[in-house]
């Protein structure tokens, strides 16, 4: 099956940024502010101190404040996206996107400002008078020329990084992939042909970065809209264009591609055409990065040529030369070694480190996330944006760079102990999530939607499809589906659901067949069969799963969950006896803990929870972890003794004689199992690193712990998850959200169980 595309439509896009609060961040705070004390430390009396030593020695902001880990994204809006020229407050939406990319792939904190002025001077002065505030200074959608006066006399002026992403971000990333596609061609940077299409902020930077890695002058011809950009031109001119002006009797971009080793474009949509591409020289390299659409797709220059290689700024298409691979890196590196700049040194070393890691071996984690082997190669020469490694290996390549340019400050004087503290920083949870959503999106799962009379399930639907994972199928009748859609808003969304039912299937004799064979000898004839078979949506839609007419299913948004798992076992074995367990997945401050059994099992014995564990360690290795089991109750390794929490004292000795091949201890406290120093305690304790799965004594307990962590902690909890069942089944709970239902589809299309 083909892969469809992400489809995101502007309701969509409103929704995000409206739910659950407007905006895309907000603040939290680092320290305790719970007694008159923690306000005596934070504010007054306490504050002066830190005040007073700031003011002796200013360095030591970098020590007693956020200054050190804060960067200000800053814009005027006068070049927002490809959207042109919106106002100050208009752009405030990329702002808040671009704060909190930093946070998620750096962890570096970040604010977005807004300046309401199209005057250089007022802009540069307002950034100036920030300064104190801030590490770094992250200049976003300022229109050409203003953003190369304004970065310049920044950077001059201030004593921290100040640095425009639109330029220096498309820069390094454009080199860090052509580093390895002239590898890969057999060529020298310094030998080859280059033409840029597009002598805007980001052109220029690209071809000037390039230029200082060892690409001749004289080799590099620029264009604009008005043709190639040589010495004596007059038109159309400024004194950035005319830097990289050269002699040259070529004057139009088709003239200049004859014989061309590199095409970089940062211009239009369609601006290269086949024929352009057939003039290239052997072995050609077109970076095609206009956005949305790319100057060339990659598509077109293969019907021409297959030897060349392509990269665009597209995620749909390998080699995307995304931003997000240098920036937060960049400035991660920059901001702890408490830089005075990021300079040209910095940003070469950025894209070297990017370069040698696309070469190196792909990490299981990063291939199973996008569903296919990735090697290093024509269609892999840029690092995928949620490889684990970049965290790790960029920002020491920045900061190593920064030092030996005497950009640093303050010297990291153990790289390694460095580089270990980075790889601890970032939220393990993120790329877990991440890696569901892409495994999902390859997947392309035909996901069954049992619930087609609820409005939720319904928007959950809509969203699958329309985020391009694949096809929904909605259970329902086709008048009540088309009605609760345009009472959403999504009436134009009536056409892309496939509806089923069983009054438009030519299948259901089959299924009541099934049906009957299952459960004629359980008390239903075949009247009782066919009103579950035809009337009841969560068989139905089980009966469609089984039969291979869909490849998961969700449902449990309209009933208890209890009876939901008792209709789907007249189809399948989903119970107890057959080993079928729960699992639900707690999400809290960067840990991920899955609680187990809290679907099945009322009140499991030592085998039963013996089984339990295995299936939840199955749901965790299809999480991307390396499951550590936990058997929980009240008491630790035999003390209190106490008869409820026998099993759980015996439940390990069974799991032992399986010889299951995964870490498990018990029974233990919760803080034992999740508190490495609270298992100082007990060395004998076979768990290498705090459990992150526990095993709890009944589903009434994994019930509390559950709702307790969700309510008091605001922990995301995702699931039950139904684990030992032949056919990916998502159980959702009745008061499932919107996201939680998508949530839910996901581990389905990704079959774990």
């Amino acid at each position: 099956m083909s892969k469809s595309k992400s489809r995101i439509t502007p309701e969509d896009a409103l929704a995000f940024h409206l739910e659950p609060s407007p905006g895309k961040w907000e603040v939290s705070a680092t320290v305790p502010m719970t007694t008159q004390r923690d306000l005596s430390l934070a504010y007054s009396p306490g504050v002066a101190v830190p005040c007073e030593a700031i003011a002796a020695n200013p360095e030591t902001a970098y020590d007693y404040t956020n200054k050190g880990n804060l960067v200000a994204v800053i814009s005027n809006g006068t070049a927002v996206l490809g959207l042109g020229n919106l106002g100050a407050l208009a752009s405030k939406p990329v702002m808040e996107g671009k704060s909190v990319l930093f946070k998620r792939f750096a962890d570096v904190n970040s604010i977005d400002l807004e300046l309401d002025t199209e005057d250089t001077d007022a802009f540069i002065n307002a950034v100036k008078l920030m300064g104190p505030s801030f590490g770094g200074i992250n200049l976003e959608d300022i229109k050409a020329p203003e953003c190369f006066i304004i970065e310049q006399r920044l950077k001059e002026e201030m004593d921290i990084p100040v640095f425009h992403d639109d330029q220096h971000g498309t820069a390094v990333i454009c080199a860090a992939g052509l580093i390895n596609a002239l590898k890969i061609s057999g060529k020298k940077i310094e030998d080859c042909r280059i033409v840029l299409n597009g002598a805007g902020a980001a052109g220029i930077a690209c071809i000037e970065l390039l230029k200082r890695m060892g690409a001749r002058h004289e080799n590099c011809i620029v264009c604009d809209t008005k043709g190639v950009i040589y010495q004596g031109r007059t038109d159309g001119m400024n004194q950035w264009k005319s830097a990289h002006a050269i002699t040259t009797e070529l004057r139009s971009l088709e003239e200049a591609m004859v014989d061309a080793d590199v095409f970089l474009g940062v211009s239009v949509k369609g601006a290269v055409t086949q024929e352009m591409v057939k003039s290239m020289a052997k072995d050609a390299v077109i970076f095609a990065m206009a956005n949305p659409d790319p100057e060339v797709t990659p598509e077109e220059v293969h019907e021409v040529r297959e030897d060349v290689i392509v990269a665009t700024g597209r995620s749909d298409y390998p080699n995307q030369v995304n931003n997000v691979l240098g920036f937060p890196y960049l400035f991660r590196g920059a901001l702890d070694i408490h830089a005075r700049a990021i300079n040209d040194e910095m940003k070469i070393a950025c894209a070297e480190a990017l370069a040698e890691l696309a070469r190196e071996d792909v990490p299981d984690e990063v291939a199973m996330a996008y569903g296919k082997a990735l090697t290093f190669g024509r269609d892999y020469i840029i690092p995928t944006p949620f490889d684990p490694r970049l965290i790790h290996r960029i920002p020491p390549a920045v900061a190593q760079a920064g030092m030996e340019t005497g950009a640093a400050r303050r010297p990291i004087v153990d790289m390694e102990s460095y580089e270990l503290s980075l790889k601890s920083r970032m939220d393990p949870t993120a790329n877990i999530l991440r890696s569901i959503n892409t495994r999902a999106r390859n997947a392309q799962a035909r996901m069954i939607f049992a619930e087609g009379d609820d409005p939720r399930v319904l928007r959950a639907a809509v969203q699958y499809q329309r985020s391009g994972l694949g096809e929904a199928l909605v259970v329902g009748r086709e008048a009540d589906v088309k009605a609760k859609l345009e009472a959403a808003g999504l009436g134009d969304a009536v056409g892309e659901l496939t509806v089923v039912n069983a009054a438009n299937t030519e299948h259901l004799d089959e299924y009541k067949a099934f049906l009957y064979n299952r459960l004629q000898r359980k008390g239903h004839d075949q009247h009782d069969v066919h009103r579950l078979a035809a009337r009841d949506r969560h068989v139905f839609g089980a009966l469609m799963l089984a039969h291979g007419h869909g490849d998961g299913l969700v449902t449990g948004a309209t009933r208890k969950s209890a009876h939901v798992l008792e209709l789907i076992n007249h189809v399948f074995d989903a119970d107890s006896d057959h080993g079928a367990a729960g699992v639900t997945a707690l999400i809290h401050k960067g840990r991920i803990v899955l609680v187990s059994d809290t679907l099945v099992h009322e009140w499991p014995d030592e085998n039963d929870l013996a089984d339990i564990a295995e299936r939840a360690a199955d749901v965790a290795r299809d999480l991307g972890l390396e499951p550590r089991v936990a058997f929980v109750s009240f008491s630790t390794f035999g003390y209190p003794v106490s008869e409820r929490a026998e099993k759980m004292h015996i439940a390990p000795r069974v799991l032992a004689e399986r010889g299951v091949d995964f870490e498990f201890e018990g029974e233990m406290t919760v803080d034992v199992a999740l508190n490495s120093r609270a298992r100082e305690h007990f060395p004998f304790a076979r768990l290498t690193d705090n459990a992150n799965v526990l095993v709890v004594p009944a589903r009434h307990s994994a019930s509390i712990s559950v709702k307790l962590m969700q309510e008091m902690a605001g922990a995301t909890v995702i699931g039950p998850i139904l684990s030992g069942v032949d056919k990916p089944i998502q159980i959702c709970s009745t008061g499932s959200t919107v996201s939680d239902i998508m949530n839910m589809a996901l581990l389905a299309a990704c079959k774990v169980r």
